[in-house]
């Protein structure tokens, strides 16, 4: 396993990072950090923050190193449109904290924030994914960043002149129009945000309004000595406080960033692409972290935006953009932690929840076979091993790793009825049966919500109540020995390897070849062409789940009448 481990991009960035901490703090927890806005469902791409760290995190703990992952809700930005499928009349707290916001209609949680962070904290749960959470409402409005605000401030003009290397430098760079990056954007610090310039000078501050609670001020003045403030807002109130004692506002995204690495000692920190720009948080960052606040920036590596396949047909709270807590309707834990674990942060890649979902679970059960008979290689072997577990222990896995096709197939065909599913996964393989649905989950109930999510009801599969008489009426004599040949065979075979070489063999005989022939262009279309008179007889359709699994779910007495037997 040692070889494994140095050979994985987790393992390299744990070291970079226990490195820099015996250079930087030698003897204190480590730091990683992670920073998500409760503005909306926290969808996919976004989920991509959370899981570089955790698996950075997670391998520094598995090492015997104390680590502390932070989780930074930025619940104190303003609340900044009215997403879809929310009343319009929400527009009137455009503007305010998000935990001034009331949770949409409905909802169970005092605040717009306290709902969009829920989903996300027990899918967290379910993925292993331990972490701090900081709530930036909270440590603003209690005064925790008072001297870090103070220091800003009276630091201002640096602030000023170092943004200001950036604003006539920036290049305009690739529009983002893919609408998973745009949400992304929408939902970090990345987002389009004054950086607290004014008609009367910088201020890195910004208060939102006693009056309406808006975020709509501009800062007019401000007295270092006394830390008097005075601002105005749009709404039309003025006011002066001290920002001594003044705890509702915040310092603007470019400054609060790299506030925030200096206070908590973050040593490792990822962010967007959308960082990566001259200009962005991420570069004024690093240097005003340096020269404002007197400490590093994180090891910050940029990471790839996460796209989806195939989400047409399952709704979301935002118009489609899928959260963790949507994949985990359909796939298990660590299968949707190995999607992030397997590919360093740079490379981009999709999550599928179209029939893809099928192959990537071929691909799992593949390198879990692979894992367990020592044919893995290293990187494999330790990408496996981050999903399946965490320093803390394995995650769960479903006991009987039934193929995820084949339980989709079944739950299909059967409408969910546990009965039939039950029936049928005996006869999967009768030597060693299936005695209870409870050792095919969690991924039994995956592939259930798979097929009632994703499936369309053209899609789905119905096996004919009565055969089809006008069919079986045209069909030539190559074509009607085939299907006896079939249904003599259903008995002896009844098994899903054994109607898996029934199926296959049929054409073979018919064209006088062994069983154990390799297949030719001639076979090939023989087997298709007899694989098509099966789905039309069974289903009506030209193509259906896999024959094998079909017929173990239609039952033998069945099948043989549907395909003109008695």
């Amino acid at each position: 396993m040692a070889q494994a481990i140095e050979s994985d991009w987790v393992a390299r960035f744990a070291d970079e990072v226990i490195a820099e901490a015996d250079r930087r703090a030698p003897g204190k927890p480590i730091v990683c950090a992670s920073g998500l806005s409760p503005s909306g469902p926290v969808h996919l791409g976004n989920q991509r923050e959370l899981m570089t760290p955790h698996l950075v995190a997670d391998e520094i703990r598995r090492r015997g190193r104390e680590v502390r992952h932070l989780l930074s809700w930025d619940d104190f930005d303003r609340f900044r449109k009215v997403p879809a499928g929310i009343d319009p009349s929400w527009a009137e707290h455009i503007g305010k904290p998000l935990t001034a916001v009331p949770a949409p209609a409905g909802s169970e949680y005092p605040n717009w924030a306290e709902h969009f962070k829920a989903p996300l904290m027990a899918a967290m749960t379910r993925l292993g994914i331990e972490v701090t959470p900081i709530s930036q409402t909270a440590m603003y409005t209690s005064g925790a960043y008072r001297a870090q605000i103070l220091h800003a401030m009276s630091q201002r003009a640096k602030i000023d002149e170092v943004l200001g290397r950036y604003r006539t430098k920036k290049k305009p760079g690739k529009a983002v129009t893919n609408p998973d990056e745009l949400a992304a954007v929408e939902g970090s610090g990345a987002a389009s945000e004054e950086d607290g310039g004014t008609a009367s000078g910088y201020y890195p501050y910004k208060p939102y309004c006693a009056d309406c609670g808006k975020d709509t001020t501009t800062v007019t003045a401000y007295d270092d000595a006394t830390t008097a403030l005075t601002y105005t807002c749009a709404c039309g109130h003025t006011e002066t406080v001290l920002l001594n004692e003044f705890n509702y506002g915040k310092l603007v995204w470019k400054v609060d960033w790299p506030m925030r690495w200096a206070y908590e000692g973050v040593l490792f920190e990822p962010s967007g692409v959308d960082h990566s720009s001259p200009g962005s948080s991420f570069v004024v960052g690093s240097q005003l972290v340096r020269e404002v606040f007197g400490a590093e920036p994180p090891i910050g590596p940029m990471y790839a935006f996460v796209g989806i396949k195939g989400m047409a047909k399952m709704s979301s709270s935002r118009g489609g953009v899928p959260t963790a807590a949507d994949a985990l309707e359909i796939m298990e834990p660590p299968l949707l932690r190995w999607l992030y674990a397997r590919r360093r942060p740079n490379q981009s890649f999709d999550i599928a929840f179209d029939q893809e979902v099928q192959r990537l679970y071929d691909e799992w059960d593949g390198l879990t076979a692979r894992v367990e008979n020592g044919t893995a290689t290293s990187g494999d072997v330790a990408a496996y091993g981050r999903s399946a577990s965490t320093a803390a222990g394995p995650l769960p896995l479903t006991p009987r790793a039934v193929p995820y096709r084949t339980l989709a197939s079944i739950v299909d065909i059967t409408t969910g009825n546990d009965d039939q599913t039950l029936r049928i996964l005996r006869d999967l393989d009768p030597a060693d049966p299936v005695k209870d649905l409870d050792e095919t989950r969690p991924r039994l109930d995956c592939a259930s919500n798979w097929v009632r999510t994703q499936l369309t009801p053209d899609e789905r599969t119905r096996v004919r109540e009565e055969p089809d008489a006008v069919l079986l009426g045209g069909i030539d004599d190559d074509q009607r020995q085939a299907l006896r040949m079939l249904r003599d065979g259903l008995d002896d075979n009844w098994s899903l390897a054994g109607l898996t070489t029934l199926v296959y063999g049929v054409p073979k005989q018919l064209l006088g070849l062994p069983s154990d022939v390799k297949p030719t262009p001639e076979l090939k279309v023989a087997q298709r062409s007899f694989f098509a008179l099966l789905y039309r007889l069974l289903i009506g359709k030209e193509t259906g789940p896999r024959l094998p699994t079909l017929l173990l779910a239609t039952g033998a007495d069945r099948v043989r009448a549907l395909l003109g037997g008695s």
